[in-house]
């Protein structure tokens, strides 16, 4: 048996507005294997990137207010004090954000970014760390990288930046990655480069991956599981060719159909998932999806489902009263 190295149970974050509360995060519970890459998908707006940083927690409080459990190699995140905090983010957590335009500081090197955390978390001395940043720079696929540390970002591509900003994440050596949309900003050929890398390294240095993404294409080659979410909730998780080739939820089905096939015929349309989110201020009382749904049935209007275990599966679940053991023998629900 796998020893769970993240363990995530009823994860709530709300953020008050003027219009009322927005209910981000809507009991969200899942776990993340050692060694294991995770994939968190949805579309934009679903939760995903709020459900990484808390965490981390970064997201302030307030406007937001976090509840539930985020257990981390058997300690409580959501109750350590700022300080403790501070002793896991960049050493045994590291988070690569989604745009290393922004995420990287201007006015330092790069290799200044990277020798900050070894020198805070490993008490390295500036020489040390600095021979560890040549060494990451080296590792990520950097070429050059003794001249490239002394260089700022603007000197370094696209690409060049957000492998970098991996570079900084793991030079601590942390147990878990979390990687939020570290694509989004690449071309095809860069964020194949970079899902490269971030394999690569997983296998080197046995780190734990989160990868936070709207893109179902990317993960196939990449992740060991995949959780879906939708309006602020988990709607189907399972491994990756449970969900690739035999998804329960519609949302997830409707996700795989509107990405573009290699077999797919040349005038043959992408099929969208027609509609809008619900408002999460005020959130439906039974299935998010429901008013998006070629399949809702009458109790999908007041009853919320929940996760259900997909039948002959240990691993397969999906929150959709279609995976109800009265569906699956054609009685009406």
């Amino acid at each position: 048996m796998m020893e769970k190295l993240l363990e995530v149970n009823n994860l709530r974050v709300n953020f008050k507005v003027h219009g009322g509360i927005v209910k981000a995060v809507r009991g969200v519970n899942f776990h993340v294997n050692k060694g294991e890459a995770v994939a968190i998908v949805g579309e934009s707006g679903c939760g995903k990137s709020v459900t990484a940083q808390s965490l981390m927690r970064l997201i302030p409080t307030p406007p937001a207010e976090t509840s539930g459990s985020i257990n981390f190699k058997g300690k409580e995140i959501l109750k350590m004090s700022n300080s403790e905090m501070e002793g896991i983010r960049g050493k045994e957590m590291g988070m690569i954000f989604q745009d290393p335009m922004t995420s990287l500081n201007p006015t330092l090197t790069i290799g200044r970014q990277i020798t900050e955390g070894l020198m805070k978390h490993q008490g390295m001395s500036s020489e040390a760390a600095r021979d560890r940043a040549i060494e990451m720079l080296t590792l990520v696929g950097i070429p050059n990288p003794a001249s490239r540390v002394n260089q700022y970002p603007h000197q370094f591509s696209g690409g060049m930046r957000q492998r970098a900003m991996i570079a900084i994440a793991l030079a601590c050596n942390p147990s878990l990655l979390i990687a939020d949309e570290p694509t989004t900003a690449l071309d095809v050929t860069i964020q194949a480069q970079i899902m490269r890398v971030m394999k690569d390294l997983q296998h080197k240095l046995g780190t734990s991956i989160i990868l936070i993404t709207h893109d179902l294409g990317v993960v196939a080659d990449m992740c060991d599981r995949v959780i879906v979410m939708y309006a602020g909730k988990v709607v189907e998780t399972g491994t990756k060719w449970e969900i690739f080739k035999n998804p329960k939820h519609p949302y997830t089905r409707g996700l795989l159909r509107s990405v573009p096939r290699l077999d797919q015929k040349k005038d043959e349309p992408l099929v969208p998932i027609f509609g809008m989110p619900p408002d999460l201020i005020k959130p439906p009382a039974g299935c998010s999806f429901c008013s998006r749904c070629d399949e809702a049935m009458r109790v999908c209007l007041d009853n919320d489902p929940a996760l259900l275990a997909v039948e002959g599966s240990e691993s397969h679940a999906s929150a959709c009263w279609l995976a109800h053991p009265y569906a699956n023998r054609g009685v009406s629900v």
